[in-house]
């Protein structure tokens, strides 16, 4: 009774990983992707917590510092979370899904990518809404570039938006934001 459900589930996710999927047939669209995924590994944020250092000096050096730590958190939360579930990635439970760039760790479950770009987001809009402008597209594209890449299911990201928003939420919560 409980798998029917979770069938339909699985069926509907990875018919949106195969529609998805497909638009990198498209030479720009998979090098636009490939771009905003590869920035999400780490290089974008890397480089807006050295600009707020060096644009606001303490005061960025603070929410940086902020940033730092949430991401920590989420590092262990995620690597955690893989090894719990073990959900295999799109490409490799169905040979219709090609995998447009190599995957960073072997397992799913939660999209990496996607948590952090939540969370960063969610901590640096916080110290600097004047950033929203910039971050909320910037974390939409990096999820998205999970799925169409052939990396995540649907609720991979579904999943590590909510798991982000919480863990950044937590984030201000603790320091009084």
């Amino acid at each position: 009774m409980h798998t029917a459900p979770r069938n339909r589930l699985h069926l509907h996710d990875m018919g949106w990983c195969l529609r998805a999927n497909r638009a990198c047939t498209r030479l720009w669209i998979r090098r636009a992707f490939a771009t905003v995924s590869r920035l999400g590994d780490g290089v974008f944020w890397y480089g807006l917590m050295t600009a707020l250092v060096v644009l606001d000096g303490l005061d960025g050096a603070l929410a940086a510092a902020h940033m730092a730590a949430t991401g920590a958190v989420a590092l262990l939360l995620y690597r955690r979370l893989k090894r719990w579930t073990r959900r295999p990635r799109p490409f490799a439970a169905d040979v219709r899904i090609r995998a447009w760039v190599a995957p960073l760790d072997e397992f799913s479950f939660p999209s990496g990518h996607t948590l952090h770009a939540v969370a960063f987001s969610t901590v640096a809009i916080a110290h600097y809404p004047v950033l929203a402008w910039l971050l909320v597209p910037f974390a939409a594209a990096v999820a998205a570039s999970r799925v169409v890449l052939g990396l995540h299911y649907p609720s991979d990201v579904l999943a590590a938006t909510a798991i982000g928003g919480a863990l950044g939420t937590a984030s201000l919560w603790s320091v009084g934001l």
